[in-house]
């Protein structure tokens, strides 16, 4: 399936990306970034015009990129600014600059139309620029997997239990049911699992010994930001679902970013309200999020692999599926819209639709 290109995209955070070039691809896109002498990213098509050498091949003079092969000179714009050799510059003789924006330490790249790339349709969330809450960055998952599967699995609290039993999940919520609401933009699953042992995140991080209320929201955003509102009180406490947030209460950030077909970038994160400003229990996290994601990880390459072969049965689809299958839809719907040109109300049309 082709890609969402009107959209923001993360290539990674921000102090991954420093003077020296660096070259990643994004919906099958090759670029070449760097970040310029005035501390602004630059993000350009990695491609020269010429004879198609990468430019991350060549070397940075100032702001500009001076390709490996002929000298062919760009400047963070994407125009050609010297052709050695000669004075005039072919009007073809350009690559095409990403839009790029910088928030809360992470970096965003529009891989589509440069005219409707517009920064105020980043996500966001208040708890960034809230001192009530900690805000640390991850890793980078890397999966032989395609970007719609993995968006898929993050919308899925069903899972948990199976994929994931000695960390985020257990036997307990096996049969819990799942809410789905497709009502908003962002597709949201969750569920409750009340007064039951703690999974061995929160026995490690949380320090509960007794029973606990747990809970999972799932919330998917198109094209592919999932946010993943989990934690745990003390059952004694019977929290409302409107007060969890005076639980343990942790957002599990995914930025899903499709690199090919078969390759995809997990760039995860998470924002908490307990341990504020503290690292070494940002690294406890860390060390027990990396050991749920490699599980993670383990299945969804299995299934790549297994689609990839011929099939002897149509797929079937079970109740919990209903947050993927609306998810597919939207991603399909999005792609068609991409792909034709809406002209807009007619003037004096001779056509009448009465229906």
């Amino acid at each position: 399936m082709p890609f969402v290109r009107n959209a923001w995209y993360v290539a990674g955070w921000s102090h991954d990306f420093g003077a020296e070039m660096r070259a990643l691809t994004i919906v099958n896109e090759t670029m070449v970034m760097f970040r310029a002498s005035d501390g602004a990213l630059v993000a350009l098509e990695d491609r020269c015009p010429h004879r198609q050498l990468p430019l991350s091949r060549g070397k940075r003079i100032g702001d500009t990129i001076q390709c490996g092969y002929h000298g062919m000179t760009f400047d963070r714009t994407g125009a050609c600014v010297r052709v050695p050799g000669q004075d005039n510059l072919p009007a073809s003789a350009y690559v095409d600059a990403f839009p790029v924006e910088e928030r809360h330490g992470i970096v965003w790249v529009w891989m589509g139309d440069p005219d409707r790339a517009d920064p105020a349709t980043i996500f966001d969330m208040p708890e960034f620029s809230d001192p009530a809450w900690h805000v640390h960055h991850g890793d980078a998952l890397h999966l032989k997997a395609n970007y719609l599967n993995v968006a898929e699995n993050l919308v899925d609290p069903a899972h948990v239990s199976f994929v994931h039993p000695t960390t985020l999940g257990s036997s307990a919520s096996e049969n819990v049911p799942v809410h789905v609401s497709t009502r908003g933009k962002a597709i949201t699953a969750w569920r409750w699992i009340r007064d039951a042992p703690p999974v061995g995140f929160f026995q490690k991080f949380g320090g509960f010994s007794g029973n606990v209320d747990r809970w999972h929201y799932y919330h998917l955003h198109l094209p592919s930001t999932a946010v993943i509102d989990f934690g745990s009180a003390d059952a004694a406490l019977n929290l409302p679902e409107e007060d969890r947030q005076k639980g343990v209460r942790i957002f599990a950030l995914h930025f899903v970013t499709p690199v090919t077909e078969d390759y995809t970038i997990d760039h995860w994160m998470h924002i908490r309200n307990a341990a504020v400003g503290d690292d070494a229990a940002s690294a406890q996290m860390d060390a027990m999020f990396r050991i749920a994601f490699a599980e993670d990880k383990e299945i969804l390459e299995a299934i790549h692999i297994e689609e990839q072969r011929p099939q002897k049965r149509k797929p079937i689809r079970i109740a919990i599926d209903k947050g993927p299958n609306v998810y597919r839809k939207r991603i399909r719907d999005l792609i068609e819209t991409e792909a034709t040109e809406d002209l807009g109300d007619p003037v004096r049309p001779t056509f009448v639709q009465h229906d």
